[in-house]
């Protein structure tokens, strides 16, 4: 057994043939690329890319694999140069009714172990979907409905950025996960935090008591792949041992969630759109009271404390450590010639943020940069909290 770091959410952006999959997702962000991107700077072990199911991806991947430099394996994934592992997955917007009448939708992370599997997964969604080869389409059935498709197929379900304002469960329509999922709710293993949540804030909803949680990047561009990330501990890397470990079966199991502080992300607190600014204040803030406005986004932290079921966070005893991390791209000071410079010398991010000592880094990048990684490392700066799409700032104490 040993310890693997896993992002499960990346997206891409355009096909080798330039045809658009993730609109709004950077052009440079292709399967291949994100298999290089992984295995050659950020010294992430498996990735999880969630656009697989549109045809023009599963044509890449083809001719990906063909190139000999990755090869599909028994147990679920593709290996590429014996590095990495590419989980191949799907995120579907669901449309929901809770019990109240009320309409939403929700994004829903699938994952699958091999090609095959996800191919016939794209056939039998572009049912459901208008446009199967874009990322994230709204299909015309609920959750509940599309876990049966997944499972059909060999694959999982996450609820993706669980508790986001929009296109999440807890944050668009539902105040628990069981309303929506039923009887099929315990076979839902496993849920995605997001960017604005942490352990201490999920862990407020006690149904989620037994669920492993996930840190994953949302990456919608190559330097933003593992802001998040997750270290699990494993066998090998395949599709087979993350499922253990979504798990907790046979030893396998996530050892820790690596992510933002939560006040980084881009939907922490309550936002007023007519003053274009969050809304400080004791949770849960319902209206603006600046300018007595109800025309807001709300926040997560502020969903999760209208939701709540426990006053106390007390987490299960077998929870993973919550570590914040700060990327190299959210320190201030490090423009991407100083993180260039940084990468040719030490090989990834994982050993920058967690490795090397400030006499390291200051060789390379000078004692200012030095310092700001080293304060960001330990958390000794300044946050300032994000919200209605806007992600919040770090400044030096």
């Amino acid at each position: 057994m040993y310890e693997i770091f896993a992002d499960l959410h990346v997206h891409i952006g355009r096909s080798e043939n330039n045809k658009p999959i993730k609109i709004t997702a950077a052009r440079s962000l292709n399967f291949a690329n994100i298999a290089k991107e992984c295995a050659n700077r950020k010294g992430i072990n498996v990735v999880g890319i969630i656009d697989c199911a549109s045809p023009y991806v599963i044509e890449d991947i083809e001719k990906f694999l063909k190139q000999g430099d990755a090869y599909e394996i028994p147990d679920g994934g593709i290996i590429y140069k014996d590095k990495v592992c590419i989980i191949l997955g799907s995120e579907i917007e669901t449309s929901e009714i809770n019990e109240k009448g009320k309409t939403g939708s929700a994004h829903n992370l699938c994952y699958f172990p091999y090609l095959k599997d996800i191919k016939a997964f794209s056939n039998e969604m572009s049912h459901h979907i208008k446009n199967i080869t874009l990322s994230s389409q709204r299909a015309d059935i609920s959750a509940y409905e599309l876990i049966d498709i997944v499972e059909k197929y060999n694959g999982i379900l996450v609820p993706a950025h669980a508790f986001t304002p929009h296109k999440s469960f807890y944050g668009n329509c539902t105040d628990r996960l069981e309303k929506i999922f039923k009887e099929k709710f315990n076979k839902i293993f496993a849920i995605e935090l997001g960017l604005s949540a942490d352990t201490y804030l999920a862990d407020k909803i006690s149904e989620l008591e037994s669920r492993t949680f996930l840190t994953n990047s949302d990456a919608h561009s190559l330097p933003k792949i593992a802001r998040e990330y997750n270290k699990i501990l494993v066998q090998n890397i395949s599709f087979k041992e993350i499922l253990k470990a979504l798990k907790n079966q046979d030893g396998r199991k996530v050892l820790a969630n690596y992510g933002l502080d939560p006040k980084l992300g881009k939907y922490h607190r309550t936002y007023c759109e007519k003053c274009n600014k969050p809304i400080p204040g004791d949770a849960p803030v319902t209206y603006c009271p600046d300018c007595d406005s109800s025309n807001i986004t709300m926040g997560v932290f502020d969903r999760i404390e209208m939701i709540k079921d426990k006053e106390k966070t007390k987490s299960p005893e077998n929870r993973p450590p919550y570590i914040y991390q700060i990327p190299l791209t959210f320190v201030p000071g490090l423009g991407g010639k100083t993180i260039d410079k940084l990468l040719e010398n030490f090989e990834t991010e994982m050993n920058i943020l967690h490795k090397l000592s400030k006499d390291d880094i200051e060789a390379v990048v000078g004692e200012k940069a030095a310092t700001n990684i080293i304060n960001a490392r330990e958390g000794n700066v300044n946050i300032q909290a994000g919200g209605g799409g806007i992600y919040g700032k770090i400044s030096s104490k």
